[in-house]
């Protein structure tokens, strides 16, 4: 390949042949992804003929965005006569990356648009209001907002299983309806407990302050069971009545007490239910985030607790306190 008698080139030969400047392949000889053949008689770099091919490597690999460190893993891989798992490795990591970068630019592109579109006596409130969000999107705060409204003895599980069903994911390409709809999420688990939309009360239900460990993993099993339930009765159009899900729905909260489903353990627990602090707005905000479009809204844990306790309010004023009948 090379016309010098010893089959080795110049650094000039090498960058000329594989159609790259010589302070490139400088760059890559220094750093060691192109080790020399040799040096000449006056200290000038000799390269052997696999050079082009490796220089080539390099250039292709940083052309998709690796990094140096990665480059240098799957050369040495290669060197040692197996790159393929490195080389996978390193691609799938580029891909996590990419796509956590574009998800931000989609994120950005559409949080512009907003501030745009909105009246123009509107964009600083809107600019504060979407500027806040990171891009791409966390749910780290609204996370930390449900630790500290859960009973503090809760197990790990159960959290996690809460957790899954009440933190909405943000989509990867948010309509604008959605990203603002995040935004405001966000401003409502930020603010500070007690504040507008929160309710004067204390910032946990007082169904908690009876719950240890034990009792409020039985609560909030009970509770998931019930909401699946109302969730199912949603979806049909059903106005909120009694059922197997409204006698689910309390008989969570009576074994979290150590009680009995009665009559009079209903009108209790309706009234304490209606005077808690209420987080309606971020049920409100999460079915946005979630929703698709022209779709009803998918039912969520808060609205199915709303359902559930309208169901009981119904039932207390027909004066039909207990179970319901099968």
């Amino acid at each position: 390949m090379f016309s010098s008698p010893d089959g080795l080139c110049t650094i000039g030969e090498l960058a000329e042949l594989a159609g790259v400047s010589v302070k490139t392949v400088r760059f890559y000889s220094d750093g060691g992804l192109l080790p020399e053949a040799s040096r000449s008689a006056g200290g000038h770099r000799r390269y052997a003929p696999e050079a082009v091919e490796r220089l080539a490597l390099i250039r292709s690999l940083r052309g998709l965005g690796l990094p140096v460190a990665d480059v240098r893993r799957v050369l040495d891989e290669q060197d040692a006569g197996d790159a393929a798992d490195v080389l996978e490795a390193a691609v799938d990591g580029r891909l996590r990356v990419l796509g956590s970068e574009l998800k931000a630019l989609r994120w950005r592109e559409t949080a512009l648009q907003l501030v745009r579109d909105c009246p123009p006596e509107e964009r600083p409130a809107r600019l504060r209001l979407v500027g806040a969000v990171a891009a791409p999107p966390s749910t780290a705060a609204l996370v930390r907002f449900w630790r500290a409204w859960l009973p503090a003895r809760m197990p790990a599980r159960a959290v996690g299983a809460f957790l899954e069903v009440a933190v909405p994911q943000p989509p990867d390409d948010p309509r604008p309806e959605q990203l603002l709809a995040f935004a405001r999420l966000y401003a409502f688990v930020t603010r500070p407990c007690g504040g507008s939309g929160s309710g004067s009360g204390p910032c946990q239900p007082r169904a908690h302050s009876a719950a240890g460990a034990r009792e409020s993993a039985v609560l909030y099993a009970g509770l998931a069971t019930a909401y699946d339930l109302a969730g199912g009765e949603m979806r049909r159009g059903a106005e909120p009545r009694p059922g197997e899900a409204l006698d689910g729905f309390v008989d969570a909260y009576a074994s979290t007490y150590g009680t009995r489903d009665t009559p009079g353990f209903r009108r209790r627990l309706a009234g304490q239910l209606a005077a808690d602090p209420r987080i309606d707005r971020y049920w409100e905000l999460t079915g946005e985030v979630l929703g698709a479009p022209s779709s009803h809204p998918e039912p969520t844990p808060g609205t199915a607790h709303d359902w559930l306790l309208e169901a009981l309010d119904n039932q207390l004023s027909t004066g039909a306190g207990g179970r319901a009948r099968r």
